[in-house]
């Protein structure tokens, strides 16, 4: 399916460059369809889910008509579909939620991950040993079960057969100062490895340790870049915080996303030689931690 968070982008953009276009203000269109300011400014910041007779009144209001009129509406009812991720309100946490609808749509992910392990590549231990660092840290607004459920879920749409091209590179600082206990880290990396191996749209590559001068700047967090089948969906890029995501479609911004992880790719190990590495990465892990295998 499209993603309905890009179709509301698109959709936010659409509607207010053509009432930009007509010297109409957002108080003004907001009189003509009966209906707040506040209204207006959610839709044109892809804040809500529209209504799609709301926004037949807007474009007769601003007097869109013919193709343009039938693209606004086709944008608008993919932006107002709902998907699986839906049926799990807030209990999976808005976060993982937001990402499941943009996974759906997405044509390629392409994500740099200097820390945890991404999302689509966790095993459930590895899940619910962060939902236990993140209860340490304060209350969770998510249902930690509901969250795990719906982690498997958005697996299962990422890697069906039809799935997006998914490459992910992986830090070695990330991989050897880990925050799991160290049979599950063993456990993780095994997984990666298999995934990797048996799923030919997966790609997992190793950003190596190294010293010295290089030539860009390197990125400073998780971040992660999505391309769409449609080509008027521009790309995306979704950038990580702690607390928070923040989403690019600017195509600046988006570049310069793009530039340094073409930098990271460049100078990352082989996919071959990746898989390689975390191999003996997670056989260090018994010797190393006294575990048993």
């Amino acid at each position: 399916m499209t993603s309905p968070f890009v179709r509301r982008r698109r959709l936010a953009a659409e509607l207010r460059a053509l009432r930009e276009e007509r010297g109409m203000t957002a108080d003004r269109l907001a009189r003509l369809i009966h209906q707040s300011r506040m209204k207006i400014s959610k839709l044109e910041n892809a804040h809500i889910r529209p209504d799609l007779a709301e926004i037949m009144k807007i474009l007769d209001v601003l007097g869109v008509s013919g193709d343009k009129w039938h693209e606004i509406v086709r944008i608008a009812r993919d932006a107002a579909e709902r998907g699986w991720w839906d049926a799990f309100g807030d209990t999976m946490g808005d976060r993982q939620r937001l990402y499941a609808d943009i996974e759906s749509g997405a044509k390629t992910i392409r994500e740099y991950q200097p820390g945890a392990m991404p999302g689509i590549l966790q095993t459930q231990d590895y899940t619910w040993a962060l939902i236990e660092h993140a209860k340490a840290e304060g209350p969770i607004t998510y249902i930690p079960e509901r969250l795990v459920e719906a982690r498997l879920q958005r697996q299962h749409t990422v890697l069906r057969p039809d799935g997006p091209e998914f490459e992910v590179i992986l830090d070695e600082v990330g991989l050897r100062r880990f925050s799991v206990p160290p049979d599950v880290m063993y456990t993780q990396l095994h997984h990666v490895i298999r995934v990797a191996e048996t799923q030919p749209r997966v790609t997992v590559r190793i950003f190596p340790l190294v010293t010295g001068m290089t030539q860009t700047l390197t990125p400073g967090g998780s971040f992660v870049l999505f391309n769409f089948p449609d080509p008027n969906d521009p790309p995306m890029a979704a950038v990580q915080t702690i607390s928070t995501e923040l989403f690019y479609s600017e195509s600046t911004e988006v570049a310069r996303y793009a530039h340094r992880y073409d930098y990271v790719r460049s100078r990352a190990l082989s996919e071959v030689r990746s898989l390689s590495f975390m191999n003996l990465l997670a056989d260090e892990l018994p010797e190393k931690q006294g575990l048993r295998t």
